[in-house]
């Protein structure tokens, strides 16, 4: 087979693996070496110099040897096979480097024969690349659950970041959906990253010369809508992985029917493109907004409103908590009010210091003041009054009810429900009802539910 042809292959079976992250190491370029490193560098993104920097994103090989039931390169799945040499990957991406198409490498793959052969022969390749070709640019590996030790403690130090794909939120639906996976074959490579990443660093703080071991950390991903995982359950794990396993970030993969299996949703089903947004809202609020799992949703409410993004259901929920007063309020508290983020905070923190701050001001400090302005004060005084209809108007997701114009011939444009709104907006739609009438529909709903919470 080609070399072409076994890229075409592996570069459309590595597509539903989730690789838009940012690299999280910087490294310069050395003398004798290829590429250099940037914290911001991420797939097809800017950085903020203007540079487009992108990763060839591939799978090792397509072959694997389990059989779970959501994965389209399982082994029961009639597919075109294919994998490379580690040679010819090391090659393709040098060879793509130079051309100036890639900085880096996103590198996955299906269980070749076994999880330590797949290991070794992705080593092998990351080899060739740092030690023959000295290249020093960005990569992102996928290790395999169940290898050895000691295979994962070679890529790590070839390696950039680290991920191991949890995939199904449950023990109960990887027993069901992957019976050749289990629990702990990928919590253990976990526990070894974390603990190896951070005694690197502590040898580096003391030797800048000692090897580093996966510098940029490491990741997982889950898919969403495969299985019957509230929300609630998927924002728990995601919470436990950051605190148990010091992950970077959790990715959120919707599910997308490529089978017919009565196990999974049908081949008709949408992907829940809106819950997985959701739920990358919700994980940025644990991370960054110091929010606990159990105060975003409970066994009570498990699941997050289609219509709300997570903070601005939280506030909606608690109203006790407001209004806050921007001129004296500690960073916490307002991180939790809607239309405030952690730059727009520390900027308030820093103004506030010269002068008192209004509304005028808080605009110019870019503060959402839109969904802000209902939960504020600013020297006392609201930022703004309004009935429940106008405030919860003004606190929905407009994305929820997004409406595109699809074109059927060169002179018919038809109005269709986007993507990712909200799933009752795409079922009116599909029941015949004009999409902007149906987006209006939904939207006098919401506001009507939303009106009674309040």
């Amino acid at each position: 087979m080609e070399l072409a042809e076994k890229l075409e292959i592996l570069a459309d079976s590595a597509k539903y693996d989730v690789a838009c992250t940012s690299s999280g190491v910087a490294r310069a370029g050395q003398h004798g070496s290829l590429g250099s490193c940037a914290l911001p560098g991420l797939c097809h993104a800017f950085t903020p110099d203007g540079r487009c920097v992108s990763l060839l994103k591939v799978l090792y090989s397509n072959a694997c040897a389990y059989d779970c039931s959501y994965c389209v390169n399982r082994r029961s799945n009639e597919i075109r096979r294919a994998s490379f040499t580690p040679r010819e990957l090391a090659e393709l991406t040098i060879g793509f480097y130079r051309r100036n198409y890639i900085e880096g490498l996103f590198l996955s793959s299906a269980v070749l024969g076994s999880p330590d052969v797949t290991m070794e022969r992705m080593i092998e390749a990351l080899r060739i690349l740092r030690r023959e070709y000295h290249f020093n640019g960005y990569i992102h590996a996928k290790t395999i659950p169940g290898a050895d030790p000691v295979l994962i403690e070679r890529l790590g130090l070839l390696a950039d970041r680290l991920s191991v794909n949890i995939e199904l939120p449950s023990e109960a639906s990887l027993n069901l959906l992957a019976p050749d996976k289990k629990k702990t074959a990928i919590l253990k490579p976990m526990g070894q990253i974390a603990v190896q990443s951070a005694q690197s660093k502590r040898e580096l703080a003391v030797y800048r010369h000692a090897p580093a071991f996966a510098p940029a950390g490491q990741s997982t991903q889950m898919i969403i809508g495969a299985t019957p995982e509230s929300d609630h359950h998927i924002l728990q794990l995601t919470e436990g992985l950051y605190k148990k396993y010091s992950l970077k970030r959790v990715f959120y993969s919707a599910y997308l029917p490529l089978m017919q299996d009565e196990r999974l949703p049908a081949v008709t089903t949408r992907p829940p493109l809106l819950r997985e947004h959701r739920l990358y809202q919700a994980d940025w609020l644990l991370r960054f907004y110091h929010f606990e799992a159990s105060e975003l949703l409970s066994s009570d409410e498990p699941n997050f409103n289609p219509y709300l993004d997570p903070k601005c259901n939280w506030a909606v929920r608690h109203p006790a908590y407001f209004p806050v007063e921007v001129n004296t309020a500690p960073k916490e508290t307002l991180l939790r009010v809607p239309g405030i983020g952690p730059k727009s905070a520390l900027r308030i923190l820093t103004a506030r210091r010269v002068s008192q701050l209004g509304m005028a001001e808080l605009k110019r400090l870019g503060v959402v003041l839109k969904r802000a302005q209902y939960f504020i004060t600013c020297q006392g005084y609201a930022g703004a009054h309004g009935n429940r209809a106008e405030i919860a108007n003004a606190l929905l997701d407009p994305g929820a009810f997004g409406v595109g114009m699809q074109q059927l011939s060169l002179d018919q444009f038809v109005p269709t429900p986007l993507p990712g709104a909200a799933p009752a907006l795409h079922q009116l739609a599909a029941d015949g009802v004009p999409a902007p009438k149906a987006a209006t529909l939904i939207k006098q709903e919401a506001v009507q539910c939303l009106v009674r919470q309040m």
